[in-house]
């Protein structure tokens, strides 16, 4: 049960923080390089939720009960 919750967690953080990153994207047309766009992202927490929510998920995938053997 606790691996099943540390999934779904893990993929609220990823959607949250992969909205947030495809948000950010808007900047390009605004004038920003692609390169500026990156350095931008890295000052920003809320885009490292992404990051955090796949490891969650990498983590929680292999101990998840098998539902169909």
């Amino acid at each position: 049960m606790f691996y099943l919750l540390l999934f779904l967690i893990g993929f609220g953080l990823a959607v949250a923080g992969g909205v947030t990153i495809i948000l950010y994207i808007n900047l390009i047309p605004a004038g920003l390089t692609w390169i500026d766009y990156f350095m931008f992202i890295q000052t920003r927490a809320e885009c490292y939720l992404f990051l955090l929510g796949i490891i969650m998920i990498t983590l929680a995938i292999p101990k998840l009960p098998r539902l169909f053997h």
